[in-house]
């Protein structure tokens, strides 16, 4: 996503500008709720111990930004409750955030990518080195197929990625990536796709799907993220070359300080402006303007939770065939 330019240069010259000078994927009138769902909406909340201990964690993002913008909270969760996680950027971010070259974009994004994987907990980042927002020109075969392979080494169990189901949106990089990494989850237990692999990893089906959106989506999965807000927000903080979070604050603060005023809510010093430019502003009171989804303060009130990310979820399917047989078989 292309925003740091825009919020630098917002900052610096007065503040937060208005949306449409920030995403070329706003609609003039944008539609920030969710859409109907079939089912209610089961709310996650943190659990006791490590129980996903032995488990694996597959993150998934076209950008160094993605995440930290919309699911950190619920990684964060995850990852405290035993999980093994692995981040999956899958462009380079060419052609996004701070440099002067491609070259630097490239390098600075790769700096930042790292350092959000590091203050997340992540075992190992993969690159698939895709050019950003030009991941439609790619053969989507070649991308799921990497896909499949990532998954069936790690024996991935849990996905976290863009929902492939969200028709609204109109990046390239976000519904490539979605639906190439819905399309291999589901190809990754099966011993004919790919069989070539499988002299060296065994087919390994992922059971549970944690999707995201920037649009209206269906939602039937609200995840109580209070006791990790903070890790969000360091999580954005991390991502320094684009993006909303970084230095935004600390810019904004500087910018305040050289016309001779102050804004309270920023406190005294870079790191505090940094952080509560995040917490207060990107994620709570200016967040549909600035990453064009609904504050995460206001959906965990909506459900009696402090702070929340919302989901279309998938969780491991059962036929009940299973205990059909085993109360029903007789001996013969």
């Amino acid at each position: 996503m292309k925003r740091r330019d825009f919020f630098e240069k917002s900052v610096i010259a007065g503040g937060m500008a208005a949306p449409a000078a920030a995403f070329s994927s706003m609609n003039p009138e944008p539609f920030y709720g969710s859409l109907p769902a079939d089912e209610e909406v089961f709310i996650e909340k943190p659990l006791p111990c490590r129980p996903h201990e032995g488990k694996v964690l597959a993150v998934i993002q076209p950008h160094c930004d993605d995440i930290a913008y919309f699911a950190a909270g619920t990684v964060a969760k995850l990852l405290h409750e035993g999980y093994t996680g692995y981040l999956i950027r899958t462009t380079n971010d060419d052609a996004a955030g701070a440099g002067n070259s491609m070259g630097e974009r490239v390098l600075n994004n790769e700096v930042s990518n790292e350092a959000f994987a590091k203050v997340m907990g992540f075992k190992k980042v993969f690159d698939l080195g895709y050019r950003n927002h030009r991941m439609d020109e790619y053969n989507i075969q070649e991308i799921k197929g990497r896909l499949i392979f990532l998954f069936r080494l790690l024996r991935v169990d849990t996905i976290v990625s863009f929902d492939p189901w969200d028709h609204y949106e109109e990046n390239p990089d976000h519904y490539v990536t979605a639906r190439a990494v819905e399309a291999a989850r589901w190809m990754a237990g099966m011993n004919t796709d790919y069989p070539e692999q499988l002299e060296v990893v065994e087919p390994h089906s992922v059971v549970e799907r944690y999707y995201y959106a920037r649009g209206p989506q269906v939602v039937n999965r609200v995840v109580d993220i209070s006791n990790f807000i903070d890790r969000k927000v360091e999580a954005n903080m991390a991502v320094v070359s684009q993006g909303g979070g970084g230095r935004t604050g600390s810019l904004l603060r500087q910018r305040l300080a050289s016309e001779g005023k102050k804004l309270p809510a920023l406190g005294n010093d870079d790191r505090t402006a940094d952080f509560n430019y995040i917490k207060h502003f990107m994620l709570d009171q200016f967040s549909e303007t600035l990453r064009g989804v609904p504050s995460d303060r206001k959906i965990g009130e909506k459900y009696g939770l402090g702070w929340a990310e919302r989901f279309h979820y998938f969780g491991p399917g059962t036929s009940g065939i299973q205990d059909y047989i085993l109360k029903n078989s007789v001996k013969i």
